[in-house]
């Protein structure tokens, strides 16, 4: 079994910042990429950063320049720096994962936290 747990959201004013975490436990072999996705009320599920094991990184354009992806492979986790957040950053945050579970097994199996609420409001 694999969990993702994220941690780190919050209520911030407009112009504020957040860091979040996300730790992956579990039978893990290794961990391809990592990234962070979103969905705001009423709206599709929509990917905010992403970063391969190697540490190339792709971001949204609304989120270019003010937020940042990174990650720790000795500790299996990966982080977003959020700066000069505003309302329409508001939704729940989820952290999602590629994983592969055993040296016998070279399925990548996609798994997701349960998510962390980020409310931009002043």
């Amino acid at each position: 079994q694999v969990h993702l747990v994220e941690s780190g959201g919050g209520l911030v004013q407009p112009g504020g910042s957040l860091r979040l975490s996300c730790a992956a436990s579990g039978s893990i072999f290794s961990i391809n990429a990592m990234g962070w996705y979103r969905q705001a009320p009423g709206k599709q599920r929509e990917l905010v950063a992403s970063t391969t094991k190697g540490g190339s990184t792709n971001y949204a354009d609304s989120v270019k320049g003010r937020f940042t992806i990174s990650r720790d492979n000795a500790l299996n986790s990966v982080y977003l720096q959020m700066n000069s957040l505003n309302p329409e950053d508001t939704a729940v945050y989820y952290c999602r994962a590629q994983i592969r579970k055993s040296g016998r097994d070279s399925n990548l199996y996609v798994y997701w936290g349960q998510g962390t609420q980020v409310t931009i409001s002043s």
